[in-house]
């Protein structure tokens, strides 16, 4: 059986290279890829300094991340660019997972804020009946100065004053939830 002079390479290939399969990737799936990597970046330049801490960065990348945090327009877009270039030759699993973990951190705090409003709101509409709600989630809080605040509260509300002891219970909460 004569071969196709294109095909007599094959005959030269030792067997294993022949079983190994060849994984294509697509020209868009790359560009999606380093998309992908430069608005990673693009977060990690919003984040500030203490954020920037808990992200493990080399000093290449931390050094360019903190350049385009102080500059703007064209020059911060190129910048961007560079850094999604130094994520390309790293990997960037480690980061993605500890700016995961940041955001996570966050929102959790964001959504202790608003079951803390809530609980300062309906302190405030309803007075001394939400007071052993309190109470029975934060047993270390003071009734006496729980019930002085919020009555203080009921009456800037009533005279349409700022909202100094909203404020001031709101932190009370606060404080006793960072103690619990």
């Amino acid at each position: 059986m004569n071969k196709h002079p294109d095909e007599e390479w094959l005959d030269e290939l030792p067997e294993e290279e022949e079983d190994e399969e060849i994984i294509w990737v697509s020209k868009s799936e790359i560009k999606r890829d380093a998309e992908a990597l430069k608005d990673l970046g693009a977060e990690l330049v919003e984040l500030g300094k203490n954020s920037l801490d808990r992200i493990p960065l080399d000093e290449d990348l931390r050094s360019a991340i903190e350049l385009a945090q102080r500059i703007t327009r064209e020059g911060r877009r190129r910048q961007l660019q560079l850094i999604g270039k130094l994520l390309r030759a790293r990997d960037p699993e480690p980061i993605q997972i500890a700016l995961d973990k940041l955001k996570n951190r966050h929102n959790q705090q964001v959504a202790l804020f608003h079951k803390l409003e809530q609980l300062r709101d309906r302190l405030i509409a309803e007075g001394d009946d939400v007071i052993p709600v309190v109470l029975e989630l934060y047993p270390q809080a003071d009734r006496q100065q729980l019930r002085s605040l919020v009555r203080n509260a009921q009456k800037e509300k009533a005279a349409n004053k700022p909202p100094k002891s909203a404020r001031q219970i709101f932190q009370y909460l606060r404080e006793l939830s960072e103690g619990n």
